[in-house]
């Protein structure tokens, strides 16, 4: 079930709202849309509420964030010209393409909002999947976050207020009193739900002020309250709140007592909060599927890793380019001109009295910087489908329909297939790796069916290809769809005993392959052989005894993702 488009609309407009009231409080805003119209016009009222924003991207240099020599300037004028950075003064940054950032980059970021000078942060996270994401490290730091997947511009509305409204809410913000239980009880509702950061509740109690200043109140109150929590809890929630058992109170109450008489320890600016309150609103706004998977597992699933990715590896000739380092020219680095001169520039001024006679700018070995790229190497899926038994056809035919969905994405996604197919005595390469659809189809069409269950010759097929495509640049996994034991050994032995042994030598040597893999058991009832076997593997065990072609497809990117 989707979510109320107006309701999101609202949280999100809100959220702009309570940001530009306080931004050092709040951190900034994770938005979580792909670029398009829809992104466009949720956007619009940035421009209102941040007038002086700056737009970053995650090709930015440390000399436009931080400052720092310009090497230009510099050179032309013959004596140290500093430039001005961004992060010098409270800004407002609108960081676009968001999902891209490299971990170095997002540490220095996430510096800069420590210190609470004032800088806002609102990321523009264009990922198509789960795994392709912001940075943790900033998103952590942000107060709020929208996902506008699968909404229309046509449902958005602008709620935009006058920079006047703002400018008063501002002033008022200081002067908001927060009642004495007030942080104990965000506190508290922050563990129930699984939020382990220390930062949510402080900028739940940021968000809450914010909320009372924008309505003209100089305390806050539950309203307040139930505002902040919604939007800081929700998206950070990793667990349900276990529900406490009720205790009887004991009746040690004087017969003179009133209901209503208060404590004298009892401070009068207390809200009385009860335990509930807080707990229901966050309820009130999670997710549907996220409230099912919450209820049902104690924490939401998430693909992890590169989901389709392959491993990363720095180079230094081709790739996506990364922030320079020290080096040395040996013959097999890149020199980078620019962050050389950088390392020169500040030391001219003592290299020039100890050479007085040498013209032009001295270089020496420790300012080399050379030119660092990282590398993704394709990924391939390698499929090992048990084809024995009376259930090989229908197993078959889902293994083919996840093959094909898989495919469907692979040009986006960078992904290559293949499949093994074991039966009988033995395992045979049914289609070499590929990104093809035609040629898949063709493959998969007589796709053999019946016998015995030579896992172990399955598992050693397959660690052998994953062994020879990692040679050649691919970064392999290995997905095994089975319903029963091994009962075929490898040649030169007989007996189902020699089988499980085999089965278990070959799951040790993808094991010490260090290949991602995942053994799905499509069995009625699950196998404890084929979980002891994930373990000796250390293979991800998802037993799926009745998986369609769509749910094989989704369980094997979430278990391989890493």
């Amino acid at each position: 079930m989707r979510e109320d488009p107006s309701a999101i609309n609202v949280q999100g407009q809100l959220a702009l709202t309570l940001l530009a009231i306080d931004p050092a409080g709040l951190g900034g805003l994770h938005l979580r849309a792909r670029a398009g119209p829809v992104r466009d016009m949720f956007c619009t009222p940035i421009k209102t509420l941040f007038p002086k924003a700056r737009r970053i991207a995650p090709s930015i240099s440390d000399l436009q964030l931080f400052g720092g020599v310009d090497i230009g300037e510099t050179l032309t004028r013959g004596q140290i010209i500093r430039a001005k950075g961004i992060l010098e003064t409270p800004t407002p940054l609108v960081f676009t393409m968001a999902e891209r950032c490299e971990p170095g980059l997002a540490a220095r970021l996430a510096q800069s909002l420590d210190t609470g000078i004032g800088h806002a942060l609102i990321l523009l996270d264009e990922g198509a999947e789960n795994d392709e994401i912001a940075p943790p490290t900033l998103t952590e730091r942000l107060a709020f976050r929208v996902d506008l997947e699968g909404l229309r511009h046509v449902e958005l509305a602008q709620m935009v207020m006058n920079e006047a409204d703002i400018a008063a809410s501002r002033a008022r913000l200081a002067s908001v009193t927060i009642p004495e239980d007030v942080p104990a009880a965000l506190a508290v509702t922050a563990v129930r739900f699984g939020i382990d950061s220390l930062r949510a509740p402080l900028i739940a109690l940021a968000a809450a002020r914010a909320n009372a200043a924008l309505n003209n109140r100089k305390t806050v109150n539950e309203d307040d309250l139930q505002i902040a929590v919604q939007l800081v809890y929700a998206h950070r929630a990793t667990q349900m709140p276990v529900e406490e058992e009720e205790h009887e109170p004991e009746d040690n109450t004087h017969p003179d007592d009133s209901p209503d008489t208060k404590s004298p320890d009892q401070d009068e600016s207390d809200l009385n909060l009860p335990d509930e309150l807080l707990i229901d609103a966050v309820k009130a706004v999670l997710p549907f599927d996220v409230l099912a998977m919450l209820e049902g597992t104690g924490r939401v699933k998430t693909a992890s890793g590169s989901g389709g990715a392959g491993q990363k590896k720095r180079g230094n000739r081709r790739g996506r380019p990364l922030p320079s380092r020290a080096g040395r020219l040996d013959g097999g680095n890149r020199i980078d001109l620019v962050a050389t001169l950088r390392a020169a520039v500040p030391w001219q001024t003592i290299r020039r009295q100890q050479n007085p006679t040498h013209t032009g700018v001295i270089i020496h070995p420790s300012d080399i910087h050379v030119k660092v790229f990282q590398e993704v190497s394709d990924r391939l899926v390698i499929f090992a489908v048990d084809a024995s038994g009376s259930s090989a056809v229908a197993r078959l035919s889902e293994a083919k329909g996840a093959v094909e969905l898989m495919l469907a994405d692979a040009y986006a996604r960078r992904d290559h297939v293949a499949l093994i197919a074991f039966r009988g005595e033995s395992a045979d390469l049914i289609l070499p790796p590929t990104r093809s659809l035609v040629q898949t189809k063709r493959r998969l069409a007589g796709l053999p069916g019946g016998g015995g269950t030579p896992l172990a010759s399955g598992l050693k097929a397959a660690a052998e290809l994953a062994q020879r495509v990692r040679a050649q640049g691919l970064s392999p996994s290995i997905a095994v769809l089975t319903d029963g034991r091994a009962n075929v050994p490898l040649p030169g032995k007989t007996g189902r005993a020699a089988a499980n042994d085999d089965a278990q030598a070959m799951a040790r040597h993808v094991r010490s392959l260090n290949i991602p893999s995942a053994m799905i058991d499509t069995s009625v009832r699950p196998h404890r052989d084929l979980r002891t076997l994930c373990g000796v593997m250390n293979a991800k065990y998802i037993p799926l005894p009745r998986a369609d072609a769509k749910g094989l497809s989704q369980a094997i990117e979430t278990a391989l993702g890493g």
